[in-house]
């Protein structure tokens, strides 16, 4: 993609950034927010979804073109799955952690609280949650972060239920999980201040070290989203959901913005060629006896063909608006989203077994000559006639250039056509939550990461890099508590920083070792019943049978720690098999030695004190 002069495009963009929170129980009952695999599932059931009309009696055009596709939803049900999860039980009142935590947010973001919280309903029927919509509430505004290139404002904060996780498309429809609906899910939304892709990312980030500095939020895959709204001065506001990675927005920016300038470019070209968009049609005729896979395929199964000209389109539906992406894929998009498999059109045909002679036969039967293009869609009648309206849609706001919508974030930085931009129909009262009030000063601002860097250099003595792997990392609040209780700083964060690293590139399962085994193992070594050199043992033990305790780990590793007269008679029997060469070299052979003296008392001693023996009992003997 060329490079842009955003600041001559009118490049304005915001984020909408969406972050789990880490908190015991989720946001309207009592349920753990641990996520579950699927294969742990007790039971299933199913539900179909419908729109619902707003206060002011109006239909959402995102939720009603998502009701257009009959879809039946699965739900998987755990042990840990209550009736508020299934829809079957109100929910419960606010969470006071999760409660607590966005207030630590919103003071981060130095943002005001509003006096009292009021739950919404947002209406989602993709299935994504078993009621059909999403609790949501505004908890503060006007907030403001800084960038190298500016601040950027912070609109607002809210506190809602995360929605359940995909799992994987069914015959029938979608299969959800229900482990992780309704964890509490803060959203920060951003004011249109940012004006380059590097800015937007910058931003994210600087909101990200935000969040993960109250120690409360969870980390990994999925647990935080970014969405980007884009437009450029003559283009549209585009959202775009779902952006995984922080360092894929600046290309997200990017790529979005030069989708637009494409688009307009085609805009223009139409115009001059006086462009329009014809009638849809049946033209099942023409491929009776065709060689088309796919279009066979689809005939022999009963279905059709329906085909939409494009006047004065030719050409112009196979160039590219984003990398390997072009206005026919924004058409297939369409077209997929009803249902069909995806388009064929003149762009790109002859191709996929369709012969010339079918395209001369298809562009006489819809009246289109070699200036114009054709879109076709094969399949069943049904979904052919609601896909080729929706290609025919599309076709038609390519003529005004940029059409306002939602998109969804590829994994190459390319984007994709969703639904509709939502509007105000989709939010309206929840009635069986009441309003909280809320009040900023009993909470404590938390300590930002970039503080906790230099306070671990300057106070721990830690060197830079580990003090900001520890600062930045997912175990920072166990490192904290860890000093709290006295651990030693340096030895906390190289077992939480390197060790557990090391072990998980020798495919030890560490993440089956958990905090308090980590917390109690610590506590082991601190108090001297376990050597430092035997760490790694243990906790190979531990990621083996989880169900043990750090102390029986030990045992089971025969690690229990040797008195000093233990280690005195190790180390004595390891200088008398070395005599001769403690004689020839003196201390000269203590480095050899001490390697043969550790491994004769197999990290049941630390160290340090090995040491000492050993250089004793060498110039005894020298």
């Amino acid at each position: 993609m060329s490079a842009y002069d955003y600041e001559d495009l009118g490049l304005v963009a915001g984020l909408e950034i969406h972050q789990q929170l880490d908190t015991e129980s989720k946001l309207f009952c009592g349920c753990p927010t641990e996520i579950r695999e699927p294969e742990d599932a007790e039971r299933t059931f199913t539900r179909f979804l419908h729109p619902t009309k707003s206060e002011l009696g109006e239909l959402d055009e995102a939720a009603l073109e998502e009701s257009r596709v009959e879809r039946e939803f699965e739900y998987l049900s755990y042990d840990t799955t209550c009736l508020v999860e299934e829809d079957d039980e109100p929910p419960h009142r606010l969470d006071e952690e999760a409660r607590e935590v966005v207030m630590q947010i919103a003071s981060l973001l130095d943002m005001d609280a509003v006096d009292q919280a009021h739950l919404m309903r947002k209406l989602v029927i993709d299935g994504s949650n078993t009621s059909g919509f999403q609790r949501t509430t505004l908890v503060a505004q006007d907030g403001e972060i800084e960038t190298s290139d500016g601040p950027v404002g912070v609109e607002d904060l809210m506190l809602e239920e995360e929605s359940a996780q995909r799992v994987e498309e069914t015959d029938d429809g979608v299969r959800f999980s229900l482990d992780r609906l309704g964890i509490p899910l803060v959203e920060i939304g951003t004011r249109p201040d940012i004006s380059s892709p590097e800015q937007a990312r910058e931003a994210a980030e600087r909101i990200g070290m935000l969040l993960r500095s109250t120690g409360k939020v969870k980390r990994g895959l999925g647990t935080i989203r970014q969405d980007v709204n884009v437009s450029i001065a003559d283009g549209a506001r585009v959202e775009i959901k779902g952006v995984q990675a922080l360092d894929a927005i600046d290309d997200i920016v990017r790529n979005e913005v030069g989708r637009q300038v494409e688009l307009l470019d085609i805009r223009d070209e139409l115009a001059e060629r006086d462009a329009s968009v014809g009638d849809t049609q049946d033209v099942t005729d023409v491929f009776e006896d065709t060689d088309s896979g796919v279009i066979g395929g689809a005939l022999s199964s009963g279905g059709v063909v329906q085909a939409v000209p494009l006047f004065g389109f030719d050409g112009l539906v196979g160039r590219e608006i984003q990398p390997d992406r072009r206005l026919g894929t924004e058409f297939s998009d369409h077209a997929k989203r009803h249902g069909a498999g995806g388009i064929f059109h003149t762009d790109e045909l002859p191709a996929y077994g369709v012969t010339e002679a079918e395209v001369t036969a298809l562009r006489d039967a819809v009246d289109a000559d070699e200036n114009d293009a054709v879109a076709i869609v094969a399949t069943d009648p049904e979904t052919a006639e609601l896909a080729i309206d929706a290609v025919k849609e599309r076709a038609e706001t390519a003529l005004d250039g940029v059409p306002e919508e939602t998109r969804g974030a590829n994994e190459d930085g390319t984007t994709r056509y969703l639904r509709p931009l939502p509007g105000a129909a989709r939010m309206y009262p929840e009635t069986d939550v009441p309003p909280v009030e809320l009040d900023p000063s009993d909470v404590e601002t938390p300590e930002l990461l970039t503080e906790k860097v230099e306070r671990y250099q300057s106070e721990f003595g830690l060197g830079a890099g580990l003090a900001e792997q520890v600062a930045y990392g997912r175990k920072m609040p166990l490192f904290e508590r860890a000093i709290d209780e006295g651990i030693d700083a340096t030895f906390a964060a190289g077992l939480l920083e390197s060790t557990l690293t090391e072990l998980r590139r020798d495919d030890v399962a560490v993440e089956t070792v958990s905090d308090d085994h980590l917390l109690e193992l610590m506590h082991l070594v601190e108090d001297g019943d376990l050597a430092k050199e035997g760490v790694n043992d243990v906790l190979s033990t531990i990621a083996e049978n989880p169900s043990l305790s750090a102390e029986e780990a030990v045992e089971e590793a025969g690690l229990s720690g040797v008195s000093e007269d233990e280690v005195r008679d190790a180390v004595s029997g390891v200088v008398e098999r070395n005599a001769d060469q403690v004689e020839e070299e003196g201390m000269a052979a203590f480095s050899a030695l001490m390697g043969e003296a550790m491994g004769a008392l197999r990290g049941k001693a630390d160290g340090e004190i090995v040491s000492t023996v050993l250089r004793e009992e060498i110039q005894k003997r020298a």
